[in-house]
């Protein structure tokens, strides 16, 4: 079982390497994703009628 202060450790180094913009680009490439599925599966079910 792996220590929290170790799982706290790697998130710090992970993020000093990425930096604020690495961080941003992924929350925002994450959010456009879930629009994406949200839409298409919309879009899946208004063709399904």
């Amino acid at each position: 079982m792996e220590n929290p202060q170790e799982n706290n450790s790697k998130f710090k180094k992970w993020f000093k390497r990425v930096g604020w913009a690495g961080f941003a680009f992924f929350t925002i490439k994450g959010l456009i994703w879930l629009v994406i599925f949200y839409f298409g599966a919309d879009t899946l079910q208004s063709c399904m009628k």
